[in-house]
């Protein structure tokens, strides 16, 4: 059995750095729909995948139907799964601080409800500590005092299939078209 060990770890050493494993961190968002967050950070350099789901509230296994009721505490948010090789948690962050605004209670342009609201989820001490400083930074950029809620993530529900990928599988849906795009546009001319 050790030989075999010592084997397998021989091997994963002699691997060209592609083909050894990707160590993958996750960040949970919400700044609004669900789906323009996920078009956003889909295109992002070290993004592995991005799940939209809904987390923050108190309700086990919500509907997307009874998170819109905004009943259930919870958020529209995503799931950014990333290489932290390539990019990492305060990158992750100063985007977020980009793309939305963090000043507005329970609101993003015409999408209103508490669902829609700015918030981090963190998974631990070390991110709520970087989501806090980013949060205090970001601060400088605005003239009213951010109100994103930086808490403890607690248990993340992804939503229904119709959700994933929304923007890729819909390019002609009036959502898209009206804000997705003009979004995802906006952020090319800033770069």
């Amino acid at each position: 059995m050790k030989l075999a060990v010592l084997l397998f770890l021989a091997f994963m050493t002699t691997l060209p750095a592609q083909d050894q494993p990707t160590k993958t961190e996750t960040a949970t968002l919400g700044s609004g729909c669900f789906w323009c967050l996920e078009a956003i950070f889909e295109s992002q350099p070290g993004v592995l995948s991005v799940t939209s789901g809904y987390a923050g509230g108190t309700s086990e296994n919500p509907t997307y139907e009874a998170v819109c009721t905004g009943r259930t505490g919870h958020a529209e948010v995503v799931r950014i799964a990333f290489d932290p090789a390539q990019t990492s948690y305060e990158k992750i962050l100063e985007l977020f601080w980009k793309v939305h605004d963090p000043t507005t209670p329970g609101r993003q342009g015409a999408d209103v409800g508490t669902q829609y609201r700015s918030i981090i989820l963190t998974e631990n001490d070390e991110q709520a500590h970087l989501a806090n400083a980013s949060k205090h930074h970001a601060q400088s950029q605005w003239k009213t005092p951010i109100i994103t809620e930086i808490a403890p993530l607690k248990k993340f529900y992804p939503a229904e299939e119709g959700h994933q990928d929304f923007s890729r599988r819909n390019p002609s849906h009036p959502y898209n078209t009206a804000v997705i795009q003009p979004k995802l546009q906006n952020l090319q001319n800033k770069k």
